[in-house]
């Protein structure tokens, strides 16, 4: 007599190998949390402080991946860099501005493959949203991969 699998497990046995396709890799901690949502809760990092503002605008000097949702405020003169770690199988795109307040600064070198840096001096009164993107899954050859992104984000208001 033929012993047969049922059609059951089988699904679920190729469901879960096409999931791990995804989720299996790993990220060397770099570049802030692990999970990933479409609508990311703003936490506070060490380079904010709240202002107690009604408007819940923060100042910061530095932003990282963490700081993803925020809005930051800044005076005419002063200056932010944004650094986000990324690898060289999931790499951020380069932080691109969008409004007016900001002009770009000198951020220095990027010396890691994937990661983004720039820096923005405030000149004028204004608002800005400072945004990258990078893959959620490393693109390897053979293997099942996804085309989602993870969004990065931050409103700065200038003062």
């Amino acid at each position: 007599m033929r012993r047969t699998i049922p059609h059951t497990i089988l699904a679920l046995t190729a469901l879960t190998l096409v999931l791990a396709g995804c989720g299996g890799q790993s990220d060397s901690g770099r570049g802030g949390s692990s999970s990933v949502s479409s609508s990311p809760t703003p936490t506070t990092s060490p380079s904010t402080r709240p202002t107690g503002s009604p408007t819940g605008c923060a100042t910061a000097s530095t932003l990282t991946a963490r700081d993803s949702g925020r809005t930051v405020c800044l005076a005419v003169g002063e200056t932010i860099r944004v650094s986000l770690d990324g690898t060289a199988k999931r790499p951020w795109k380069p932080v691109a501005a969008k409004g007016s307040g900001l002009e770009a600064a000198n951020s220095g070198f990027v010396l890691q493959p994937g990661d983004a840096s720039a820096a923005y001096k405030a000149v004028s009164t204004g608002r800005t949203r400072l945004e990258s993107t990078r893959p959620l899954c490393a693109a390897q050859t053979g293997r099942v991969s996804c085309l989602g992104l993870q969004e990065w984000w931050v409103t700065v208001v200038v003062r």
